[in-house]
């Protein structure tokens, strides 16, 4: 169920609710596209459309960069994305978190630093997206950025694949 809250703004609790706001974040993306999750199971990044968006948005110059704990899920159920990251192994960056960070349960997807999609819980569906609303960016952004200056490289592609 989607709850208003404020122009630009809108709370969800269901897992359709959450994947509606994440594939209209990447199709708003343009330039940068920062995601941070325990492990993406939540997340469809393995579908078809989203495949389909990381694509058209890559192939516009985006940049994607992913920050987790463990990349074992990915790797796992996300054949699409291991091809999008060796095809576009230029603008994508995938990172694992060190252990004393897996104590972060949340989950975000900042857009453009213009639009954000946090999960508050990441055992949870429950969340808000707020778009077009650089002030509701600041906190996550800063958080992203700090836990990507902790984290070390995961998921790069090799010459025998990934």
């Amino acid at each position: 169920m989607q709850e208003p809250t404020k122009e630009g703004s809108a709370r969800f609790d269901t897992r359709a609710g959450f994947e509606t706001h994440l594939r209209a974040c990447l199709a708003a993306a343009h330039v940068t596209l920062d995601l941070f999750d325990p492990d993406f199971r939540v997340y469809p990044l393995g579908s078809i459309e989203s495949d389909t968006l990381l694509r058209a948005f890559l192939g516009r110059g985006g940049m994607l960069r992913l920050a987790m704990h463990s990349p074992a899920h990915i790797d796992r159920h996300y054949p699409r994305l291991l091809r999008l990251l060796r095809d576009y192994s230029h603008a994508v960056e995938c990172r694992a978190t060190p252990k004393a960070l897996h104590n972060l349960t949340d989950s975000f997807c900042i857009v453009d630093k213009r639009h954000v999609l946090r999960r508050f819980h990441s055992d949870h569906t429950r969340g808000e997206m707020a778009f077009d609303a650089p002030g509701a960016v600041d906190v996550p952004a800063h958080r992203f950025e700090a836990i990507w200056v902790e984290s070390r490289p995961a998921l790069q592609p090799t010459i025998t694949g990934l």
